[in-house]
């Protein structure tokens, strides 16, 4: 069991570890197309795509903040497309594998202790879980659409971008394997980590699945960083049964996970541009028309 100190240190811990990992390997594959990037660079813009996606659908803000980043340190355009390409290529099945492996691991005990929560959440719940499928539904159709007309668009720099994939260094791609692992490990943990400063807690492989299915459902679901639905999941069960402290929980597991990525992308943001031209750049891209 630890203290409620201990917990947050380790979460802190994780929290840092993932920003490294992911800093590392954004910085890898922008230098392995001849640019250079520092690792605080490398910090800065995954910091705003953090802050960005935590405060937006889907987490859809979150790359384009990152681009704008890129660009800020003195990459070029094609440069950060292709890194960013590269990272999706290689994160995404890490992802997948990880999740695999979890379910095929845990998922009999995972449903022995949380399906019983869940499906009574669900009965009680039900109308407010329909309406969130159909507006996660209607989301995807919008974005699925604005895709297909960008693809329309004329792509100049194509070729370019394919030539520099090509070209990429095996070692660089390779690298992001176990860097992406790390991002996915330190996230994950930080539930159980913190449920361990319960008296009584879950299994700790429930609590991985659990862990791991409330964080990257937040990639499908409509509203920022999953608000509702993840937190319904969350009191529901999904990590289990993890007592009278589960508000709390959530409320520390939501800081680590969301909140202090928004804090410090936010905070360097204000930093770097400014109070107003950030909150510019912001009413651009919500206004913006859907063509």
């Amino acid at each position: 069991m630890l203290t409620l100190a201990q917990a947050h240190l380790l979460c802190a811990a994780l929290f840092a570890l993932d920003l490294l990992a992911r800093a590392w390997r954004i910085r890898w594959y922008v230098e392995a197309q001849g640019e250079p990037l520092t690792v605080r660079d490398a910090l800065v813009l995954n910091a705003w795509g953090d802050a960005a996606a935590g405060l937006t659908p889907m987490r859809l803000a979150g790359e384009p903040a990152r681009l704008a980043g890129m660009l800020r340190a003195g990459c070029s355009a094609t440069v950060s497309f292709m890194a960013i390409g590269l990272e999706v290529v290689v994160a995404y099945p890490v992802v997948f594998a990880v999740g695999g492996f979890l379910v095929w691991r845990y998922a009999p005990d995972w449903w022995s202790q949380a399906g019983p929560g869940l499906k009574q959440a669900l009965a009680r719940g039900w109308p407010w879980a329909a309406a969130v499928l159909l507006l996660t539904i209607l989301v995807w159709i919008v974005v699925w659409r604005r895709k297909r007309l960008a693809l329309r668009e004329p792509a100049r720099g194509k070729a370019r971008v394919a030539a520099l994939g090509a070209a990429t260094p095996r070692w660089a791609i390779l690298g992001g394997i176990p860097t992406s692992f790390v991002n996915v490990a330190a996230r994950t943990a930080m539930l159980p980590v913190l449920a361990l400063t319960l008296p009584e807690h879950p299994p700790f492989g429930v609590m991985l699945v659990g862990s791991f299915v409330l964080l990257y459902a937040q990639l499908v679901l409509p509203t920022p960083a999953g608000a509702g639905a993840v937190d319904l999941g969350f009191l529901g069960g999904m990590a289990g049964d993890l007592g009278a402290d589960e508000a709390g929980l959530l409320l520390a597991w939501r800081f680590w996970t969301v909140g202090a990525g928004i804090l410090l992308g936010a905070t360097l943001a204000l930093h770097a541009v400014g109070a107003r031209p950030l909150l510019d750049a912001i009413r651009r891209v919500v206004r913006r028309p859907a063509r």
